[in-house]
């Protein structure tokens, strides 16, 4: 059987979900608990993994714990405490921030600021869950990526380049993790309603909610594959506009957005 089958089970061992005080991540807790699984929650804010955990409903449960994920001795001790009660069969890496950045208002303190969070963070996560899994032959591990990783998108110069090197990094990965028993998959979703696109300035095609799209994730996960992508529409709509040449890919972005006229905001 393929490692891209893969799909863990409850049974199998902990999940641990990272970005979980928010947006996507806290509603991916809730759903993963919901079905049955004790979902090690993290993030930098101890008072709102404390409010996460008390709306679990079950089966499953929410465990708190604290960290940040830009902080590598702080995630290696993650996982370490969760796999030194049960073994952590499936990993969440989703953690993430978003600045909106154009050229006009191009931040390198920013764009240092998502690289350290969307990419290194990952990256901080990876290490200790690579050793883990990869010792026990088994695990699943999904990276939270975005169809903005296709190709730039406007606004999000940063955000863009992390995302894309995060599915560059997940398909790397698997070139290993096909011979070591671990699954890697990532997960591509388009625009979600949360407070990092709130301060977006145009109209997001098919903005989804983040219980919507929990319930895609966790049906992805269940499902055999590398990619998970929501809406399939808008994702599929990019991959076949990502096809043009760059010259017209950026009209046909431009005008798909109606990006001309677009208000430049500070900061």
């Amino acid at each position: 059987m393929s490692v891209f089958s893969k799909v863990m089970r409850p049974a199998d061992g902990a999940a641990w979900v990272t970005g979980a005080s928010g947006g996507i991540g806290r509603a991916l807790c809730l759903a993963l608990a919901a079905e049955g699984w004790c979902v090690h929650a993290t993030a930098r804010s101890a008072d709102r993994l404390e409010a996460l955990a008390a709306e679990a409903e079950g089966p499953g449960e929410i465990r708190p714990l604290p960290g940040d994920v830009t902080d590598a001795a702080a995630m290696t001790r993650a996982v370490e405490s969760i796999a030194a009660e049960r073994p952590l069969a499936l990993a969440v890496l989703n953690a993430g921030v978003y600045h909106p950045m154009r050229a006009q208002t191009f931040s390198a303190a920013r764009a240092r600021q998502t690289f350290d969070v969307n990419l290194a963070g990952v990256a901080n996560g990876l290490e200790p869950l690579l050793a883990h899994m990869s010792a026990r032959g088994t695990g699943h591990i999904a990276l939270t990526a975005s169809v903005a990783g296709y190709r730039g998108l406007p606004d999000a110069a940063a955000y863009s380049a992390t995302k894309a090197g995060l599915i560059a990094m997940a398909e790397a990965l698997a070139m290993d993790l096909v011979d070591l028993g671990v699954r890697i998959s990532v997960i591509n979703p388009g625009f979600v309603e949360t407070e990092a696109t709130s301060v977006n300035a145009f109209e997001m095609p098919m903005l989804m909610q983040p219980e919507a799209a929990a319930t895609k994730i966790v049906a992805g996960l269940q499902r055999p594959g590398f990619e998970i992508r929501f809406p399939w529409q808008f994702a599929a709509m990019l991959r076949l506009i990502g096809l043009l040449p760059n010259r017209w890919y950026i009209w046909a972005v431009r005008k798909a957005l109606g990006w001309e006229g677009v208000e430049v905001r500070g900061g």
